[in-house]
C-alpha cells in the first residue's frame, strides 16, 4: 500500500462557464484524498480574493488548468492564473511537474501551455491518470 505523507495541493483553473464539471473535479479529487483549492469553495466574504488566489496557485504543489472551448474564448482572471502558473512554473528544476492541462472537452491547448503533457478528463482512464500522476508528484513511503 502506498502512504502519502501529506494531501498534494491543487489548484484549479478554470472558467466560471465550467462550473459544474469544475465541481465535479474538485469533489472527486477531495474524495481521493487531494487538497484542491477552488476560489467559490475556499474564499470567504471579505478576503482580498487576488491575494488569495495568487498565494494559493504559489503554495500548490500543482496547478490543473481546467481546459474548454468555454475557457480558450474567456477574457477573465483565469488567464492571468496561468500567468501566475508559468511563472512559478520557470523557477523549478528541470523535469519537475507543476502544470498540468486537463481537457474538459476535445478543444485546443494554449500554445503556452504546448510542452507539458495534457490529459483528457473525458476519456474512459482520464480521471485515473490525472490521479496517479498527482500521487507521482509528492514523496511517498512504501508499506
Amino acid at each position: 500500500m502506498t502512504i502519502l505523507k501529506r494531501p498534494i495541493s491543487v489548484f484549479l483553473i478554470h472558467t466560471h462557464r465550467d462550473r459544474e464539471p469544475v465541481h465535479e473535479l474538485y469533489a472527486r479529487l477531495a474524495k481521493d484524498g487531494i487538497k484542491p483549492w477552488l476560489d467559490s469553495e475556499r474564499l470567504q466574504p471579505g478576503q482580498d480574493w487576488r491575494h488569495e488566489i495568487n498565494r494559493a496557485i504559489l503554495t500548490s504543489d500543482i496547478a490543473i488548468v481546467c481546459l474548454s472551448r468555454n475557457f480558450l474564448r474567456h477574457q477573465g482572471y483565469c488567464q492571468q492564473e496561468i500567468k501566475i502558473a508559468l511563472k512559478k512554473a520557470s523557477l523549478l528544476p528541470v523535469g519537475e511537474t507543476f502544470i498540468i492541462p486537463a481537457r474538459l472537452e476535445e478543444c485546443d491547448s494554449p500554445e503556452s501551455l504546448s510542452r507539458w503533457q495534457r490529459v483528457d478528463l473525458f476519456e474512459a482512464d482520464g480521471y485515473k491518470r490525472l490521479l496517479r500522476s498527482l500521487r507521482a508528484q509528492v514523496e511517498v513511503d512504501k508499506k
